[in-house]
């Protein structure tokens, strides 16, 4: 099983971001993207998602061809955005049965590791680490086979980065992940395999040295 796109081509006006771009992830490993600002990372997940459509290209899902007005409604990819967007003044315990009306399913996220620390509070009164973790948790758990996360380990605490790390690890055995972050080292910490999108095509990167190779980081 694997999600693929086949020829992706994007622009917008005169300016192009993405050029005959191809990607393969399985349903079974987690996928590191960088890039630069404007280089269109966020661009690429938004049409994997089907936010956006592409000037040209097609996304397989398993072999088969979906449009993209019927992503979304496929059920078969979850996105992580990189903004918030639970309602701020809902208790965190009121959001859960939410997502998971089945009581079975919530007990994944209101007994994960650190929720019960912050579980009786509103959105709004959550450390910017709480509510990134609480947002993974959310999406994560989805039975979704794919997964797209856009920046979870930006600005967060310490802690609340490790317990997104340690939860993203236990879902590689059943969801393929395509994950992108500007923290790199915590990416690759959790990655299987990484690509660099650069000059409107994906690279694959090795390691740290590929990326400084790349100009993506600088030798200091």
């Amino acid at each position: 099983m694997s999600l693929k796109l086949e020829n992706i081509s994007k622009g917008f006006g005169r300016k192009p971001l993405l050029n005959e771009v191809f990607l393969e992830i399985d349903n079974n490993e987690i996928v590191g993207l960088f890039g630069r600002n404007g280089t269109g990372k966020s661009t690429l997940l938004k049409i994997i998602f089907g936010l956006l459509k592409p000037d040209s290209g097609i996304i397989l899902m398993d072999g088969k061809y979906f449009p993209c007005r019927r992503i979304i409604a496929s059920g078969k990819i979850a996105f992580l955005p990189q903004d918030s967007f639970l309602p701020k003044n809902r208790k965190v315990r009121e959001i859960i049965p939410l997502f998971f009306p089945n009581g079975n399913d919530q007990d994944q996220v209101f007994y994960a590791k650190g929720v019960a620390d912050f579980c009786h509070k509103k959105i709004g009164e959550l450390s910017l680490g709480q509510l990134r973790y609480l947002e993974v948790l959310l999406i994560g758990n989805l039975q979704h086979p794919y997964l797209l996360l856009d920046e979870p380990f930006s600005m967060i605490e310490p802690v609340y980065k490790e317990y997104i790390q340690n939860f993203i690890l236990t879902l590689k055995n059943s969801k393929g992940i395509l994950l992108t972050d500007h923290y790199y080292l915590d990416v690759l910490k959790v990655s299987n395999r990484n690509l660099l999108l650069k000059d409107q095509g994906l690279l694959p990167i090795q390691n740290e040295n590929d990326l400084i190779t790349n100009r993506y980081l600088t030798k200091n």
